[in-house]
């Protein structure tokens, strides 16, 4: 009976064994992973621009507050606040009329200076006949005196006539250079009368847009007090805006190549962005910031920008030749830095660590790690590996 069952059990286990050996055979083997979709890019090998980006504020480029030189009410306005103007337009009149008046006294103290300098210049050529005459009659005298004709008395008197009309002339002299030196002054005042004269008319010093006017007609003003007005030139323009000091040296470099390109554009504005030139390069760093002041002046001939905006700027200092560039959605942050995933010709990715200079425009410029016609993938990192199959869905860089 035992050996009985002992035989029952060796069949069943070669019967099992059978059985387990078929399933194993008839088991088919496992399909290989399906590529994983990706889009990808081609690195390109191109010239690419080296840019400096920054906020900048727009300046005007000329910018008067217009004072009234002499004093009065303004009789008249002659613009309309926010008016374009052009150089020597007039703005304002003032009240003339006690100018006119200090120039008429001018001239009226001129001319009485002058026909007392006439009197004098007259006075001294009748003196200087009377004592050359004077002169030679006491010479006479004083000959006629030492032959004993004349006494003593008479020849003194000849002589001290003559003494007298030189004493004369002296002082005709003397009044004709008084009258001379107050006849200057008198011409000094009416210059001075007419240029206060002139200055009740003021006039646009630059072409440009006016502001807000401080005083309206019919208002007193000072000499040189408050600006009755501001001009603003708006056309051409300028931005202001500051770098680092370590881009000083480009930037001075590029200064002396050519003047660097500049675009500048509002903040979230559609509008194309105005474009202009380097121009003024500050005198010093800021000590404290560690900065320098940069001016860029554009032509905004469509009066685009306006004083006092904050803007973007980007200044072009140089061009990097045959740079290597992808899409800066490419590149990837892993634990040993930056790297990208690369196609290979068997349709299988590995990484490339790579280091990125900058990023301009949507791209980004790379170092190192990846040449020119390569294949970087820009979509779909997160469903690969090292090694795994992808199928690039993009045709042109299938292609």
């Amino acid at each position: 009976m035992l050996f009985r069952s002992f035989i029952v059990f060796i069949a069943l286990s070669a019967l099992c064994l059978v059985t387990g050996c078929s399933s194993e055979q008839a088991e088919p083997a496992a399909p290989p992973a399906a590529p994983v979709p990706v889009t990808a890019a081609p690195a390109a090998a191109r010239d690419v621009p080296v840019e400096i980006t920054r906020i900048g504020t727009v300046e005007a480029f000329s910018s008067v507050g217009v004072k009234s030189l002499v004093a009065g009410e303004i009789v008249k306005v002659h613009f309309t606040e926010g008016q374009d103007v052009n150089q020597g337009d007039l703005l304002f009149e003032i009240d003339s009329r006690q100018y006119e008046q200090a120039l008429r006294q001018a001239e009226a103290a001129l001319a009485r200076d002058i026909a007392q300098q006439q009197q004098a210049e007259a006075s001294l050529a009748r003196n200087t006949g009377q004592q050359a005459h004077a002169e030679t009659v006491a010479k006479r005298y004083e000959q006629l005196r030492s032959e004993g004709v004349f006494s003593k008395a008479q020849s003194e008197d000849t002589a001290a006539l003559s003494k007298g009309l030189k004493e004369a002339m002296r002082g005709d002299m003397a009044a004709i250079e008084t009258a001379k030196a107050n006849a200057a002054s008198d011409r000094a005042l009416i210059e001075k009368a007419k240029l206060d004269l002139s200055y009740c008319v003021i006039r646009a010093p630059i072409t440009g847009r006016t502001g807000n006017m401080a005083v309206k007609q019919g208002n007193l003003v000072k000499a040189n007090d408050i600006a009755v007005v501001t001009i603003n030139q708006v056309t051409p323009i300028r931005v202001s805006f500051t770098v680092p000091q370590q881009e000083l040296p480009q930037i001075r470099t590029a200064m002396n190549q050519r003047a660097p390109s500049v675009l500048v554009s509002l903040p979230n504005d559609p509008s194309p962005a105005e474009q202009g030139t380097l121009t003024f390069i500050d005198n010093s760093v800021d000590a404290g910031t560690g900065t320098i002041q940069l001016k860029a002046t554009l032509p905004n001939t469509n009066r685009h920008l306006w004083p006092g905006l904050f803007v973007d700027v980007k200044m072009t200092v140089s061009i990097e030749k045959d740079a290597i560039v992808v899409p800066a959605e490419a590149v990837q942050n892993g634990q040993n830095g930056k790297f990208v995933f690369v196609v290979k010709s068997d349709q299988t990715v590995e990484p490339r660590t790579v280091e990125v200079k900058r990023v301009v425009g949507g791209e980004a410029v790379l170092s190192k790690g990846v040449a020119g016609g390569e294949t970087v993938v820009t979509d779909g990192q997160l469903r690969i590996r090292p090694g795994s199959k992808v199928r690039v869905m993009n045709a042109a860089a299938a292609q």
